[in-house]
């Protein structure tokens, strides 16, 4: 069977795409090449927006109609939470946000047998994470191990608790034997990652939390080194980051959780955290890790929010100095309480607010790669590029050098110039 298969969303829907393409390679599957007709299309969807919603049924539709004859296969969140959609679109084999195995499973059987199979569960019933084969399809140098499932943060934006249901945490014995693993198999990079791994170890005997399962994984990842998915602030601890540090292990970049720069909205979000509390986290990362990168996901136009409050935001965002923002004008999600709430922002202003966050952003950026130049980064390298290759830094900026045979290693470059988006360097 050939097949395409694609992903929207999240880092842990990037993971358990590549999870479902290691199992079909495995049973003699192949990719469809470009240009080449499928017999299965895949999707695996998201739906923590309106707007991810629309992008989920525009990629179905697309890919249902460049290839007319193909068996059409959906999985995620987008699934779970409007099943009857996905069918109306040509769907033939309907899953929610869990079973991946048992997903593939009944794709074969649909392709060999023209019987389909719908197979939405109740999220919330949910008990234990599902065990995926972790890594990534053949020939990258950087693989994913999912060590937590489900949210229970309620934040008033976002279906995700509603479509992946309750904590479950990987046994910490089995993520050192999947680092084992992964670590054998040649990989340099391990990123862990989890739809909320801040509260990992929860649902686990004895409760281990993040910096134990980290500290665990570290000790067996050999020549890896190990990045961390996104983060909520509230982990973010003098405890926390003395641990992890101590390890040796750790990429200097660090993705967290911050929505809003001003207390009300942050409020009204049902977020956990105050501007006090998340500036905190961002002194004590930069404490113990010298140089790192912050990262970030922001809302703008939230329900309520006022042009003071996106001035408060602007300015919270320019006083933490992030390398590289992620940037979203609120998008209304039906079925949470945000739906709902009054006063909601025109598309006009939240596009303005949005455009006004990035430019901040895109000034943060460009004088966090400037103070690169200088600098010796370690470098995975990855992809080859005329006399060079390019990889990602400890800091996750892209990096070329010149030389040859540099795929899956990581060498100290001396970088030299800031080109563009990226940097230019040469290998010490």
């Amino acid at each position: 069977m050939k097949y395409i298969i694609n992903t929207l969303g999240c880092k842990v829907n990037q993971y358990e795409t590549q999870a479902m393409e290691t199992v079909l390679k495995a049973h003699g599957h192949t990719p469809a090449l470009e240009g080449e007709k499928a017999d299965a299309v895949i999707v695996n969807t998201c739906a923590v927006t309106a707007e991810s919603g629309r992008k989920s049924r525009q990629l179905i539709r697309r890919l249902r109609d460049e290839n007319p004859d193909a068996l059409v296969a959906v999985c995620g969140c987008y699934s779970q939470i409007d099943p009857k959609e996905a069918e109306e679109l040509g769907a033939k084999v309907i899953f929610g946000a869990a079973d991946r195995m048992k997903f593939v499973e009944a794709i074969e059987k649909a392709a060999a047998t023209g019987e389909g199979e719908e197979n939405i569960d109740e999220p919330f019933k949910r008990r234990v994470l599902e065990k995926l084969p972790a890594g990534a399809v053949a020939g990258r140098t950087r693989a994913m191990l999912k060590i937590q499932d489900g949210c229970v943060n309620f934040c008033t934006y976002c279906i995700i608790p509603y479509t992946r249901g309750r904590l479950r945490s990987l046994p910490m014995d089995e993520a050192v034997k999947e680092t084992e693993r992964i670590r054998d198999e040649g990989y340099k990079e391990l990123v862990l990652t989890g739809i909320e791994v801040a509260s990992y170890g929860v649902d686990l005997p004895g409760k281990p939390d993040l910096a134990d399962v980290i500290c665990a994984v570290a000790q067996v990842s050999g020549d890896m080194r190990i990045r961390l998915g996104s983060l909520e602030p509230t982990v973010i601890t003098e405890d926390f980051c003395r641990k992890i540090a101590a390890t040796g292990k750790l990429c200097r970049h660090f993705h967290l959780s911050l929505q809003s720069g001003c207390d009300r909205t942050l409020k009204n979000m049902n977020r956990k955290y105050d501007r006090a509390g998340f500036y905190n986290a961002v002194e004590l990362l930069r404490k113990h890790f010298p140089g790192c990168a912050l990262t970030c996901d922001l809302i703008t136009g939230f329900p309520g929010e006022t042009d003071e409050d996106q001035k408060e935001t602007l300015e919270f965002i320019e006083r933490c100095g992030f390398s590289q923002m992620h940037i979203f004008p609120y998008s209304r999600r039906p079925g949470t309480p945000a739906d709902k709430m009054p006063n909601q922002c025109s598309n006009a202003v939240k596009s303005a607010r949005s455009h006004e966050a990035q430019q901040v952003a895109n000034k943060m950026h460009e004088e966090f790669l400037k103070a690169g130049v200088g600098q010796v980064l370690p470098v995975l390298f990855e992809t080859p590029e005329g006399e060079g290759y390019t990889g990602h830094s400890d800091t996750y900026v892209m990096v070329w050098a010149k030389g040859e045979n540099l795929r899956g290693r990581i060498l100290n470059v001396l970088i030299k110039a800031v080109d563009g988006d990226r940097l230019l360097g040469e290998i010490v």
